[in-house]
């Protein structure tokens, strides 16, 4: 039996040999295509059926075309989540999301770093007017279909960023 001196004596003189051992080798490489992942699943269905969720974050579960599926809870109409907390939201169409329907965003202090809009089915133009509201609060906007915005939020709430998410139903189509 060799102690742990000896062990690491041994190895120390067989590194040189493992190292010029590998050099020698030459790597082949593969022909093989790999599959494509897009093909077979979608990021997005992946991260919107999260099962496990933490106590201290909110976590979108489900979408639908009336509402969402919040840390286990059904919601029903638009959200607006802000800081860990999760809000109902007036706007029931693309068109009255306006300045005054985030206004909250005037007063809220420390501004979140993005805003994840979610438009409902179909992503929409932003207004001129909209973009300089937002810009003038100093976040960044993120304007997608509100499945996605569902999963963006996931994902960047999970990696600890400052993050908001305003969202209207995915079966919202104006």
């Amino acid at each position: 039996m060799v102690g742990v001196g000896g062990g690491r004596q041994t190895v120390v003189t067989m590194l040189p040999h493992l190292v010029k051992t590998l050099r020698n080798e030459s790597i082949k490489p593969s022909n093989r295509a790999l599959p494509s992942l897009r093909r077979t699943f979608s990021l997005y269905d992946q991260i919107n059926l999260i099962d496990t969720v933490p106590e201290d974050q909110l976590r979108f579960q489900w979408y639908g075309d009336t509402g969402f599926t919040v840390n286990g809870v059904k919601y029903e109409g638009s959200l607006l989540v802000v800081e860990n907390k999760l809000m109902t939201w007036a706007p029931k169409t693309f068109s009255e999301i306006t300045p005054e329907s985030l206004s909250i965003f005037k007063i809220l202090r420390p501004v979140p770093e993005i805003l994840v809009l979610g438009c409902g089915r179909h992503i929409h133009p932003i207004s001129p007017q909209l973009r300089q509201f937002i810009g003038s609060t100093g976040m960044k906007l993120e304007a997608v279909d509100s499945r996605n915005a569902a999963s963006t939020y996931n994902i960047l709430s999970e990696e600890g960023r400052p993050v908001a998410a305003a969202l209207l139903p995915f079966g919202v189509v104006s």
